[in-house]
C-alpha cells in the first residue's frame, strides 16, 4: 500500500463530504470542490474519517492512490482553514496594486503590467514603509489566498514570473517570501 494512500483523510466539523459516480464533492460555508477520481481507487466515509483504496497493485493504480488521497486532503484544509501564499518585490521603485479584478505591477519595464485575477481568489498588494524594508529592501508584498491549492500556485508563479529574481548585483525582483536566491558575483569581481 502507498503511505500516502493509505492514511485516512480526518473531517473536521463544518465540512460535508459527497461521493457520488466517481465524484466527490466536498463544501464548507466557504465554498464548494469537486473532483473526478481514477476508476479503481475508492473511497469511504467512516464516521469522521475518509478511507483510500485501490482495485489492484498496477502501477497506475498505485500512483493514482496517493494523488487522489493528496487532493482530497487539499481540498478539506482549503475548505476549512485556506491557503495562501506571499510573494516579496524588491527592487527601487518597484510597487504592486490592486485595481478592482486586476493586479497592476510596476517592475522596472517602461510600461507596467496588468494581471487578471482569477474570481476564486483573494489578492492583497502592500507597499512596505522605508522603515521597515530591512536588509533585502523589500519595496512591496502580494499576499494570494483562497481555498484551492492548485490555483493559489499557479498565479502566484505567474506573478513570479513577471520578473524572476535577479542571481547577480541585488537579487531584485519577484521572489516567494523565505525564497534563498545565491547572489552571484559579476564579470568584474570573477577576473580580480
Amino acid at each position: 500500500m502507498s503511505r500516502i494512500g493509505k492514511t485516512p483523510v480526518p473531517i473536521p466539523e463544518g465540512i460535508k463530504v459527497e461521493i457520488k459516480n466517481n465524484i466527490i464533492t466536498v463544501s464548507s460555508k466557504n465554498g464548494e470542490l469537486t473532483y473526478n477520481f481514477q476508476d479503481g481507487i475508492t473511497i469511504k466515509q467512516e464516521e469522521n474519517e475518509l478511507i483510500f483504496g485501490r482495485r489492484d497493485d498496477s502501477k497506475n493504480q498505485k500512483s493514482f492512490h496517493g494523488l487522489t488521497r493528496s487532493l482530497v486532503n487539499n481540498m478539506i484544509i482549503g475548505l476549512s482553514e485556506g491557503y495562501s501564499k506571499e510573494l516579496q518585490i524588491i527592487g527601487t521603485g518597484y510597487s504592486a496594486e490592486v485595481m478592482g479584478t486586476w493586479l497592476k505591477l510596476s517592475v522596472g519595464f517602461s510600461h507596467d503590467i496588468l494581471i487578471q485575477i482569477p474570481e476564486n481568489l483573494k489578492v492583497e498588494a502592500e507597499l512596505v514603509p522605508r522603515r521597515e524594508q530591512g536588509a533585502l529592501g523589500v519595496q512591496a508584498t502580494v499576499k494570494v489566498s483562497g481555498t484551492h491549492k492548485e490555483d493559489i500556485g499557479k498565479f502566484a508563479a505567474e506573478v513570479r514570473k513577471c520578473r524572476p529574481p535577479l542571481n547577480y548585483a541585488t537579487g531584485k525582483g519577484i521572489r516567494y517570501k523565505g525564497e534563498y536566491v545565491r547572489i552571484k558575483p559579476g564579470k568584474t569581481a570573477a577576473t580580480a
